[in-house]
């Protein structure tokens, strides 16, 4: 019985270990999208509503959120009809998906918090031609399965929606001396008007694209540091602590 016990034992941990993998990879590939590939950081790629449309915190979480709800959509419709649409079409195709889920996003934007989405204006129907989205279907969708492209979408949504949120803290603070509305700044500080207009959103660009390479840099130096650092020889097996060698 023991033995059978023991058996029945490896059988379940064997089972288990795949599982185990599959939320690590899908972990892994949410991360990616979060930090390792973040855009626009770390790609340099879709700056347009990063700049236009982040003169305030909620202005970036709603691009954001509409920009998850897109990317998720999109990949998770993509990796479902992935055999069924023929690769000379495959583009036409990914761009009807995107549009329709970028309608959506439009009217519960309009229906939901409609002074922002005046605010958003031209901004959330031009998600249909952001090449993250496209990218993401074409590079990674069309070729995995259905969680792994879920995933994959999370994770570059909620980095992107990071990133807006970050310059759009730097420019409400600086510009207005709040954040979501709530005054944070002293009442003698005087606004950066700069930071709510076109050179301000690229003053904040450039201020974190630095902070993210520098940081990355002193990263890099630190583990060839790490890995150029001569180890110390083991002491012989059963000798005293401290003790030397004759």
């Amino acid at each position: 019985m023991e033995c059978c016990t023991t058996e029945m034992d490896k059988r379940a941990q064997g089972a288990r270990r795949p599982a185990a993998s599959r939320w690590q990879t899908l972990w892994q590939d949410i991360l990616r999208g979060v930090w390792t590939e973040s855009s626009p950081f770390r790609l340099m790629i879709a700056f347009c509503p990063a700049l236009a449309v982040t003169t305030a915190v909620v202005n970036g979480l709603a691009m954001g959120a509409a920009v998850i709800f897109v990317l998720v959509g999109t990949n998770v419709m993509v990796s479902l009809m992935r055999r069924q649409i023929p690769r000379e079409v495959r583009i036409p195709v990914y761009t009807i998906f995107i549009a329709t889920f970028v309608t959506i996003a439009d009217l519960v934007l309009a229906a939901t918090v409609p002074n922002v989405h005046q605010v958003l204006g031209l901004f959330v129907p031009l998600i249909v031609v952001n090449c993250i989205i496209l990218g993401r279907a074409e590079a990674w969708a069309a070729h995995v399965p259905v969680d792994r492209a879920f995933a994959d979408g999370l994770g570059y949504g909620i980095g992107y929606t990071i990133s807006l949120v970050m310059i759009g803290i730097v420019r409400e603070l600086l510009g207005n001396g709040t954040i979501l509305g709530l005054r944070l700044m002293p009442d003698g500080f005087v606004t950066w008007q700069v930071m709510l207009q076109p050179p301000g959103a690229f003053l904040t660009m450039g201020m974190i694209v630095g902070l993210f390479n520098l940081g990355s840099r002193l990263a890099r130096e630190r583990q060839l540091r790490m890995a150029a650092r001569p180890r110390s020889p083991s002491a012989p097996l059963g000798a005293a602590p401290g003790a030397s060698a004759s």
